[in-house]
Order: C-alpha cells, then sequence, then structure tokens
C-alpha cells in the first residue's frame, strides 16, 4: 500500500524569463501542473513515493554566468542535510539553465555532489546509471554513466542557441527601428508610448502625456521668457503640483513581487537642467543604437526646435539641413576661457574692442614710482594700443550721454508691454486652472480612502491610510493657498508704464547708476549689434543694437522691436543726433 511507500523529499523549480512571460506564456501554474505529474510518474517507477516539500520561483534569465543561475538558490536549500532532498525537478532543461552545455554541467555536479538527482517532465535527464563493469561486480567513478549525458549537453547547448538567435532577430530588429526615428524602450518624462500603424507595420511613437506634459511645456515657457530665476522657475513648477513617476520596486528573485516604491518627488533644479537639456522635447532621439546621433523622432515634440533652441540660450543648439539633425554645444571664445574675466577693475574688456585688430582688449596695471596705472591694451598681436582706465570710463560716459530714446520707441516699448501684461495675465488664468484641476483629483483620492476605511479591520492598515490621507489633505491645503496667492496677485499695469517712461527718459541713470562696475559694462554691452572699437565709441559711430536689455523684462525670445533708428547717438562729426523717420513694423 502507498503508506508503506519510502517518502523521498523533492523541489521544484519554476522559471520564466520575465514578468510578462509569466502572465500570458509559460506560467509557473503550468510548470507547476506538469511537473506534479512527472514526479507521480516517476513515483510508480520507483515504487516509492516522490513528495515535493518546497517550489523555488524565478522570473529572470537564465543565460548568465555560472554565479548568476537562478536555480542556485535553489541549490542552497539542498546543501543542507536536514532538508534531505533527492530530486529537483524542472519543466526542461532550457528552464532550469539557458547558458550552454559547460554551464549546466556544472550544474547538474554541484547538484550531484548533495546527493540531488535533476529530473525534467520530457524524460531527457535519465533517472538511471548504467555500470559498464556491473557483469564483474565491481565499480568505479569512471564506470558509472548516465546514458542520456550527452542528449542532455546537446538540449542544454541547444537552448543557448536558441537564446542567440532569439536575442539577434529581436534586438537586430529593434535597432533599425531606432535608426529610423520609433522607440522600444519606456517613455521619457512627459510623454507615454502609443502603438500606431506604419509602412512599417506596427511601431511604438510618443504621444505627450496629458498631465507631464503640461509641466515640461510651462518649464520651456519660463525659460525662455527669461524674468525667473532657474531656482524661481523649479519652485513655480512644484507650486504646480509636479511630482516624478511613481515606480514599483521588484523582487530581483520573482520579479512579480512588490516590494517598495519610489519617485513621486518634486523637481530638484539639477531635473530642471536635464529636462531643458534633453532633445528629446524638441522630436529628437539620441540611442546608443543610433550611434549617439541625433535622428529626428517619428512623434512630435512637446516644443519646437526654435523654442528649445531659446530655452537652452546658445549652450545647445539644433539644427536640420535637408533631414540631417546636428546638435552643436557652445564653444566658448579663446578669451572667455581665460582667468579673471570678471574683473572690476576693467569691466569693458569684453564690451569695447582693440581699433586695430578688432579683438578683444587686456587689462593690467603698470607699477610707477608711487601708484599702479590701470590701463586697456593690445600688444601680443603684431601692434600696440593703449588706453588709461580712466580714459576708457570717460570715453563711455561721454557716449551714453549723449544718447536719447525717440519717442517711437518709447511708444513701441509700451505696446510690447501692454501685450506682455496681458499674456501673463492669461498665464496666471491657465495656471489657477491647473491648480484646481489638481486639488480636485487629491479630493477625490481622499474621498476614495474615507470608502476603504468601511472595509478594513487591521490596525496597521488603518494607521497607514490615515497617514496618507493625512499627507493628500496637507497637499491639498498647499495647493488651495497656492491658487489664493496667485488670484491674489494683481499686476500694476500703470506702474509699470511709469517706470519705462522713467527709465526711458533717464537712460543715463540705468546703464551708469549701478555700483557694481560690472554690471555697469553689461547694461552698456547691450546696446550695441556688435561690440564696438574704442575708436568707434570715442567717434560715436559705434553700431547701435536693435533691441536693448530693457526689452528682455518683457519681450525675452519675441524677435526685434525697432530698428537701431531707436537711438539718436551723439556724434563729433556731425555735432547733433542721427535723424529717426520711421519706425519698422512690429
Amino acid at each position: 500500500m502507498e503508506s508503506n511507500f519510502v517518502i523521498q523529499n523533492a523541489i521544484g523549480s519554476l522559471r520564466v524569463s520575465s514578468t510578462k512571460q509569466g502572465l500570458i506564456g509559460d506560467s509557473p501554474k503550468d510548470q507547476a501542473e506538469q511537473i506534479k505529474r512527472r514526479a507521480e510518474q516517476l513515483s510508480s517507477v520507483l515504487n516509492t513515493r516522490v513528495e515535493i516539500v518546497k517550489w523555488f520561483e524565478f522570473t529572470e534569465s537564465a543565460s548568465g554566468e555560472l554565479e548568476m543561475q537562478p536555480i542556485l538558490e535553489a541549490l542552497e536549500y539542498c546543501k543542507s542535510s536536514k532538508n534531505n532532498v533527492k530530486y529537483c525537478f524542472i519543466k526542461s532543461i532550457d528552464r532550469g539553465t539557458r547558458g550552454g552545455a559547460t554551464i549546466y554541467g556544472q550544474l547538474k555536479q554541484m547538484f550531484s555532489k548533495y546527493g540531488v538527482q535533476l529530473v525534467d517532465v520530457y524524460g531527457v535527464i535519465g533517472t538511471q546509471m548504467v555500470n559498464t563493469l556491473s557483469h564483474l561486480g565491481t565499480k568505479y567513478k569512471w564506470s558509472e554513466f548516465s546514458p542520456t549525458w550527452t542528449t542532455e549537453l546537446l538540449e542544454a547547448e541547444r537552448a543557448k542557441s536558441e537564446v542567440r538567435d532569439i536575442l539577434t532577430r529581436l534586438i537586430g530588429a529593434e535597432i533599425n527601428y531606432v535608426r529610423m526615428g520609433y522607440r522600444v524602450c519606456s517613455p521619457p518624462f512627459g510623454f507615454i508610448n502609443e502603438k500606431i500603424e506604419t509602412p512599417n507595420g506596427k511601431r511604438v511613437t510618443l504621444i505627450p502625456h496629458p498631465k507631464e506634459s503640461v509641466w515640461i511645456k510651462r518649464m520651456f515657457e519660463l525659460r525662455i521668457k527669461g524674468t525667473m530665476t532657474d531656482r524661481q522657475i523649479v519652485q513655480e513648477i512644484n507650486n504646480l503640483g509636479f511630482r516624478t513617476r511613481k515606480h514599483f520596486i521588484r523582487n530581483p528573485h520573482n520579479r512579480m513581487q512588490i516590494i517598495g516604491t519610489n519617485g513621486d518627488n518634486p523637481l530638484t533644479i539639477k531635473q530642471f537642467w536635464r529636462y531643458i537639456e534633453s532633445p528629446v522635447y524638441a522630436g529628437v532621439s539620441i540611442h546608443q543604437w543610433t550611434n549617439n546621433k541625433p535622428v529626428k523622432g517619428q512623434f512630435e515634440g512637446l516644443v519646437t526646435i526654435e523654442e528649445f533652441n531659446k530655452a537652452n540660450r546658445g549652450k545647445l543648439i539644433i539644427t536640420e539641413e535637408k533631414g540631417q539633425i546636428q546638435i552643436l554645444k557652445k564653444q566658448p571664445k579663446d578669451w572667455q576661457l581665460k582667468k579673471s574675466v570678471n574683473n572690476p577693475k576693467f569691466p569693458y574688456r569684453r564690451y569695447v574692442m582693440c581699433p586695430e585688430c578688432e579683438k578683444p582688449l587686456f587689462g593690467s596695471a603698470s607699477k610707477g614710482r608711487t601708484k599702479y596705472y590701470p590701463a586697456y591694451h593690445c600688444n601680443k598681436r603684431g601692434h600696440h594700443f593703449r588706453v588709461s582706465a580712466e580714459d576708457m570710463e570717460l570715453a563711455v560716459q561721454t557716449f551714453v550721454k549723449g544718447l536719447k530714446i525717440t519717442p517711437q520707441y518709447a511708444s513701441a516699448l509700451k505696446e510690447k508691454a501692454l501685450k506682455e501684461w496681458q499674456k501673463r495675465s492669461a498665464d496666471a488664468k491657465n495656471d489657477v486652472s491647473e491648480l484646481d484641476k489638481k486639488i480636485e483629483e487629491l479630493q477625490l483620492e481622499l474621498k476614495s480612502m474615507g470608502e476603504k476605511v468601511k472595509i478594513l479591520s487591521a490596525p496597521i492598515m488603518l494607521k497607514q491610510l490615515e497617514s496618507d490621507a493625512l499627507n493628500v489633505q496637507n497637499q491639498i491645503e498647499q495647493l488651495e493657498k497656492k491658487k489664493n496667492e496667485k488670484e491674489g496677485e494683481v499686476i500694476n499695469l500703470e506702474v509699470i508704464l511709469d517706470n519705462i517712461e522713467y527709465y526711458l527718459a533717464s537712460l543715463e541713470n540705468l546703464l551708469l547708476g549701478s555700483p557694481d562696475p560690472l554690471k555697469r559694462a553689461a547694461y552698456f554691452g547691450v546696446l550695441f549689434q556688435v561690440a564696438p572699437t574704442y575708436q568707434e565709441l570715442i567717434s560715436g559711430t559705434a553700431p547701435l543694437e536693435p533691441c536693448i536689455e530693457l526689452n528682455n523684462v518683457f519681450l525675452k525670445g519675441e524677435g526685434q522691436m525697432v530698428s537701431r533708428q531707436g537711438f539718436e547717438p551723439w556724434t563729433k562729426s556731425l555735432k547733433g543726433s542721427c535723424s529717426t523717420t520711421e519706425l519698422p513694423a512690429l
């Protein structure tokens, strides 16, 4: 009877290569049923009862090196003599390992060392040993062998070759699709993957994420506008409810088991810079499979290439010519690489050029008997030019005091200020609308938590739910506070226009009034199309810039406002001013 059978312990090893395969393909449940039937069959053959005392389930690849084989976890269990394991069941050799004949042989030897016999469902692995000296009544280690050993090695090598063939077809196809601009990996922040019908079959592309894309677009918009520092932009985006994606952390030995989460964090300054510099938001893909070269993606970016270039302010520039995409990094000029460029003792070195070679001047102080004599000079390029720092300062002041703004320019600037004020008011309304949506989502989440309380009874779960609810309530209160602040912001247009009129009438105070010499030089520099030479400066013929820095307060990135005739510079030669007859169309 079965009750008189000797019980022999066994373990079952179940493995799938991925979570997806475990759900829709060769699932662990199916493997377990097959192993149970094989154990029953072996029990009848051996006239004993083979009982599976423990199951091991792995959701990972077994094609790596020996130390990376998942089945080694089952071997650890077999090492303990108290478990007394005699058999280790696997569905097939390729479910045990795909490392090839060498690794399979090592694994089988390691199990045999602890008296454990590998058994597969299909009977490829033999359970009997043959002694070539049995007719003589003796045996040696070399005289005992498994008749199926050669077949097992061939099957193990076939499993390894199958992996190589599958990966060659799969990865090869994916490389081609990536080079054509399609996607084969998880979507970047701001996008979601979508399969579409294409001339190349059903392929994956990107479409804007309904929530995340709004934050990304807002980042670029604020960066282009230039009225806020990067840290202020980060704070503004976080006030709109920004959170990174929430990711699940899975058990490395069982990919279907979730052991934690990460993400769901506010925006940081470094992350903001990564978003701004990522070409994918302009519809350009870069991947190691494209040899790290940019390709035009088969999707629309969240911003245009022009907007991307403006937001990066010359640090990164995307160009497109005849379908070819290039990404250029800003190369600093030679003089910008020199030390002490921003020396307050010589603030105009970058803004006034040498009249001989039209290159930046050097600055140094020569030592006299009783004091140092600071001067701007150019004597390292085959010629000699020198002007004292005092004379340079006087030339700048004389030039600036001779400038005035035409009435047409002042009128145009006020008109642009009005348009910008209207745009900002509309942006504020949109921000309030986004905050309302986020508050409504959190309120629904809070309501859902209230419903869960009715069905939960475990104190630990109730405590966790209470903590989550308090967290959501705090987020709602913060968003409502920010909403009230947004609604309470009142931009006084009259004050803005009065300030514009004051500074236009007092241009000298704006350009020369700062106590910081570097700031004065920077304000002075934006007056010109190109940096003037010292000779052009003292003669009053320096090429004035069509758009001055004042415009950046309102018009950053919107193009030119007036022509150079917006200024009337004083000149020695004419002893008067340049006339202004018309204002270009805005």
